[in-house]
């Protein structure tokens, strides 16, 4: 309720207090009288305007100022507002506005800019001034033109709305993971471009930017999305071959892409491959199934790039330089390498203090020398070893590991380093070289090898040679072994085998010896010479001791002479003719002639003693009769010289019967029937002096068989015993 005020019998009013003015600024009052009667009236509540706050203008563009203020209360309608914005300091006329903000156009040539706001309505009016330098009032709106995410990095790039050409202009560029990057930009170089590296590849970001003129008032955030792209890279290498005229090169690229995770996120569409040399260049195109080019250069050092063109770009470039053709470089020595019991191989080098950019180790897969088959691995700068599993190699197999370190002008060969990842036995044999050099007790053996030889499937570390002794009581199967020489030194390829007995057969075998032991062999079997030397020295011994038994046997020659005498001569006391000896075999002969021929078996030799003071038993003796000894048909047995013999028997002592050979060749002679042996004996009257004066005859029976003698020559034989066997 308000109070009442009368202003007249007629009218009166009422005052409320603290009354508070709806949104759309007027009220609902009804009046009721003394009967009961209402009426409603509606009442607009206004005031006067307020004075505009905060006032201030700007530009984004150097073309258009615009000002804001607060406008404070707002009155209802029948007591709006009028808003005019007056410029005091130009000719031009003033700019009506509906509301904050309030637009209008730069003034050419015009920096400096004094701004009055007035606010009217029917209960009053207010105003209020702005001065501002329109350079220092900008507030540049960006616009985003393209972004090129790659690996590792993202190409920024924007445009500044507006007509800045005269500003500089500094923009922030915020990736959420750090501090906010400044970069200087020029509208003349529209659009303005940023690269954001040391991202991760295949992640995603989010990018803020605004741009300032002087850093004193920023413009707006604006702001995008990108994801990095798989890291795409290209492993380059090279291999260098001189051509015949010595003054060019022919290189061939070898690469391989890189491609983390999967694959199916890059499409490499090829390669571009570029080389220079000073200010000469070229390059080529290969698709993307191609991994290698080649290139013909001179003898000066050279540039070389590839990189994988994207569907977004390219990839990072892989560069190789090829140094100046030097034909006083020295190849390194080879060196052996140890095989590990795992396999692999273990690689390690001697640090190069020149290697600035790391170290490349290359080899040849399978053992073979084509550039697609060419394998290689890069080390970073301060690694000297690189271990290589088994999976990627082959028992049995040599491979070759040339080992570059990466210098300014180009890789240089350090090291060649040579190896198996596993060695097996089965090693070529040896190739026996012939004629093979022996003597009576030695054994020379040359033979051919390849030690150097990358077929083989171990490294030779010498040969072993045995030596097995191959004598006629040597049973097959099981061969004497004499000894075994092994040869350490594998590029000694001969071996003197000393000791051996002259005219032997032996049996030799040569193999090459590895660490995991001799591998198959080649043998030969050899008979040693005869030793004639000693053949000469042992009949020289026998002629001088000959020589010497002569000297000696000279010295007592004449007892020699009386003992040969002795024994090959007729006693003494008998004496044999000719005349009658002849006829006495004529007569034999005759009375052989009509027996029958019989075998001669024996002769048998009856003895019979008839002295009265010996009692002996009657010996026989025996003697074979040669088969082949015919005697003459003419033979007598009435000979006076048996006659003449007093029959009596004398005791046989160690009788020893001297056999003397006559041999009369008689062609006609076709038969033999029969022979008869006389012996004669020495009279023993000297031995048995009490038979002195008796007469003393041996008698000799020969008994004869039939014989197949039917040679061309006749033998008889005879004999006597002397004094001296008795």
């Amino acid at each position: 309720m308000g109070n009442n005020t009368s202003i007249g019998a007629r009218a009166k009013a009422i005052t409320v207090e603290n009354l508070q003015i709806p949104k759309r600024g007027m009220h609902t009052l009804t009046c009721t009288d003394s009967t009961g009667h209402q009426k409603r009236v509606w009442n607009y509540v206004g005031f006067p305007p307020q004075k505009p706050r905060n006032l201030s203008c700007f530009t984004t563009d150097l073309s258009t100022v615009t000002c804001t203020w607060d406008p404070g209360r707002v009155p209802s309608k029948p007591n709006k507002s009028t808003l005019i914005l007056h410029k005091e300091n130009s000719d031009q006329g003033p700019i009506s506005c509906e509301r904050s903000p309030c637009n209008f156009s730069v003034i050419p040539e015009l920096r400096e800019y004094n701004i009055t706001l007035k606010v009217n309505n029917s209960l009053g009016e207010e105003a209020d001034t702005y001065s501002f330098n329109i350079t220092d009032r900008v507030f540049p709106v960006v616009k985003w033109h393209s972004v090129s995410p790659g690996a590792t990095n993202t190409t920024l790039s924007w445009i500044i709305q507006g007509n800045l050409n005269e500003l500089d202009l500094v923009c922030e560029i915020s990736n959420n993971t750090g501090p906010a990057t400044q970069v200087h930009c020029r509208s003349v170089d529209c659009p303005c471009k940023y690269k954001v590296e040391h991202l991760l590849p295949n992640t995603g970001y989010s990018v803020s930017l605004r741009c300032s003129v002087n850093g004193r008032l920023w413009g707006k955030w604006t702001q995008t999305e990108f994801k990095t792209l798989p890291f795409v890279t290209v492993n380059l290498w090279r291999r260098i071959i001189s051509m015949n005229d010595s003054l060019s090169r022919n290189v061939t690229l070898l690469w391989t892409p890189d491609v983390p995770g999967s694959a199916d996120t890059v499409t490499i569409t090829g390669y571009t491959v570029q080389w220079w040399q000073k200010d000469k260049s070229e390059s080529l195109w290969k698709n993307s199934g191609e991994t290698e080019a080649e290139v013909c250069i001179g003898p000066e050092q050279y540039n070389l790039n590839v990189k994988a063109s994207v569907h977004n770009g390219f990839s990072i470039p892989a560069h190789v330089i090829i140094p100046k053709l030097d034909d006083r470089e020295k190849i390194p020595k080879k060196m052996q390498l140890s095989s590990s019991t795992a396999g692999g191989f273990n690689l390690s080098w001697t640090d190069y203090g020149n290697a600035t950019c790391g170290y490349t180790v290359e080899w040849y897969i399978m053992g073979d020398t084509p550039p697609s088959l060419l394998q290689w691995k890069k080390i970073p700068e301060g690694y000297n070893a690189l271990q290589l599993p088994a999976d990627n190699f082959r028992a049995g197999c040599r491979y070759t590991f040339n080992i570059y370190g990466c210098t300014e002008n180009g890789y240089k060969l350090l090291e060649i380093q040579t190896g198996y990842s596993q060695e097996t036995v089965m090693v070529p044999r040896p190739r026996l070289v012939e004629p093979i050099q022996k003597t009576s007790s030695s054994v020379t053996l040359h033979w051919h090898y390849n030690e150097d030889d990358d077929s083989n499937p171990a490294f030779i570390i010498g040969y072993l040679v045995k030596v097995e002794d191959m004598g006629p009581n040597t049973q097959p199967g099981f061969r004497k072994a004499v000894l075994n020489v092994t040869v350490a030194d594998p590029l000694r390829k001969f071996v003197t085998i000393e000791g051996l007995k002259q005219n032997h057969d032996y049996n030799f075998t040569v193999s090459a010896l590895t660490k995991k032991g001799s591998g198959p062999a080649v043998s030969i079997t050899i008979r040693t010479r005869i030793n004639y030397s000693t053949l000469w020295v042992g009949s020289l011994i026998f002629i001088l001791s000959l020589l010497g038994c002569t000297v000696l046997l000279c010295s007592q020659r004449k007892l020699l002479k009386r003992k040969v005498t002795e024994l090959f001569v007729y006693p003494a006391g008998m004496n044999i003719r000719t005349v009658e000896l002849q006829r006495f075999l004529e007569q034999t002969g005759e009375m052989v002639q009509p027996h029958r021929t019989e075998d001669c078996v024996s002769c048998e030799i009856h003895i019979v003693k008839f002295l009265p003071h010996v009692n002996k038993t009657p010996s026989t003796l025996q003697f074979p009769v040669a088969a082949t000894t015919p005697f003459p048909a003419s033979l007598s047995l009435t000979s006076p010289l048996l006659s003449s013999l007093t029959p009596s028997c004398m005791p046989v002592q160690d009788y020893s019967p001297q056999l003397v050979t006559l041999i009369e060749k008689d062609p006609a002679l076709q038969q033999v029937n029969d022979i008869t042996n006389m012996i004669y004996f020495h009279s023993m009257m000297d031995d048995f002096p009490e038979a002195e004066g008796d007469a003393m005859s041996g008698k000799v029976k020969l008994n004869f068989g039939p014989s197949d003698c039917q040679q061309e020559s006749c033998i008889v034989t005879y004999g006597y015993i002397s004094n001296e066997m008795l």
